[in-house]
């Protein structure tokens, strides 16, 4: 969401910005929105002026009631009265030209960042950096599930008759080593001076509308029914939830968090990529990383975030490139994004793990989040949000690039204190 005093002043830089996210379609909102905060101001300012009048001359009666001016009392009772009957109409309309201007205010993109390449879709991202050099054994890689199955460490069959399509139970020496990679990506962070949190689940509709926008609220949350409250996509959500409504004193910035939970997501429209695996999925775990900081330190905080996922990756032998999003592959309250992908030997290509973005000022915004300066004066702080490790998704990446020609998995040395075992054997017959 942006400032609507910038959209006032700079219409055509909101409306450039939307052409470059090629979203050509809401173009016409700018001028819709202006159209309604003029009609709003408006509307408010007549409310403002007759409540200020109705306190000035509903002071009036008393005195002259006093003085024995009676019929002038009444007189100015009965202005009071029309001013009485008038104003509840007014309040109404005011209420609703704000509520139909904020309606529009959410769906218009955020100013994405100068660097940001153009391009329309995911297709256009544009790759920044390899670390690691990516490796095809000799041996033919199986496929994932085939991997776990062959460890005793998967059962999506059972799955599918407790709770469908698109879950699954992780079992024996994989599903330790999901917990291990969560705990040495919990230790990881902590060791990087983030506070580790384990949040709420579940948030409510004024945080999800606060966080993200409607496209992926639909396409993502699942909402608990009869009650106002959703199950998380992302511990982010409720990270950034967490500060609603509040005023941050300036020297408590930054705010760095690192965050576990399960994620919970319909994936709409997301099928048909390893629908076999466990690549999208309807229930995941994830290491998260948030940070809340000043406007000037948000794009040094960026790059930083991106590496530590980069540099948790590479300590586990697995060779990543960094992707940056075009505007078109955006979300809209996005100023920019970096995309985490791991190398696939099995594919011989890299896929997503995780995703790094700047938001700008957009989620402080719809939240009333604020920070009070030494000056005493308020500001919207960024957020900021990365990915540290998303299981089972990078499983698929662990096992692939730590496979032996027998089956087995080798352990990297950062894991190994907490598998206690430098690797994982295929099960006797």
């Amino acid at each position: 969401m942006i400032d609507i005093k910038f959209l006032r002043a700079n219409p055509e830089i909101v409306k450039e910005n939307i052409r470059k996210k090629f979203q050509d379609d809401k173009l016409e909102l700018v001028d819709k929105v202006i159209e309604l905060d003029e009609q709003y101001r408006k509307t408010k300012t007549e409310c403002d002026d007759l409540r200020n009048k109705m306190n000035k001359i509903s002071k009036q009666i008393g005195g002259l009631m006093v003085q024995g001016k009676k019929e002038e009392a009444e007189a100015v009772k009965k202005e009071v009265a029309e001013i009485k009957a008038k104003l509840p109409e007014l309040e109404k309309l005011e209420a609703e030209l704000e509520e139909e201007k904020n309606k529009i205010m959410l769906v218009i993109p955020n100013i994405i960042d100068e660097s940001v390449p153009i391009g329309r879709n995911d297709s256009e991202n544009v790759e920044v950096e390899r670390f690691g050099e990516p490796f095809v054994p000799d041996f033919e890689v199986p496929h994932h599930v085939d991997i776990m199955e062959k460890l005793h460490g998967l059962d999506k069959e059972s799955a599918g008759r407790t709770t469908g399509e698109g879950f699954y139970y992780l079992c024996g020496d994989i599903a330790q080593l999901q917990s291990c990679i969560l705990s040495y990506a919990r230790d990881f962070m902590i060791d990087k001076g983030f506070t580790y949190y384990i949040p709420p689940f579940m948030i409510r509709s004024s945080v999800v509308t606060g966080v993200m926008s409607f496209a992926e609220m639909e396409n993502m949350m699942y909402k608990i029914e009869g009650e106002d409250l959703y199950l998380i996509g992302t511990s982010e959500h409720s990270m950034i939830g967490k500060f609603i409504d509040t005023i941050i004193p300036e020297e408590e910035l930054p705010k760095t968090l690192t965050s576990y939970s399960p994620c919970f997501r319909k994936e709409v429209g997301a099928h048909g990529i390893e629908e076999r695996g466990v690549y999208r999925i309807h229930q995941f775990e994830k290491q998260e990383m948030v940070v809340v900081c000043k406007p000037e330190e948000s794009m040094d905080w960026f790059h930083k975030l991106y590496s530590y996922t980069v540099e948790f990756f590479r300590t586990l032998d697995i060779p990543v490139r960094t992707l940056e999003c075009c505007s078109g592959d955006l979300a809209d309250l996005k100023v920019k994004s970096i995309d985490v992908e791991a190398w696939s030997p099995r594919q011989k290509k890299y896929f997503e793990v995780g995703s790094c973005s700047n938001l700008g000022d957009a989620q402080a915004r719809r939240l009333r989040i604020r920070v009070k300066g030494e000056d005493g004066k308020k500001y919207l702080p960024h957020t900021l949000n990365n990915t540290v490790v998303a299981p089972p998704r990078m499983l698929i990446a662990f096992l692939e690039n730590n496979l032996n020609e027998d089956g087995s998995i080798r352990i990297p040395e950062a894991l190994r204190p907490y598998m206690r075992k430098d690797i994982i054997a295929v099960p006797e017959k």
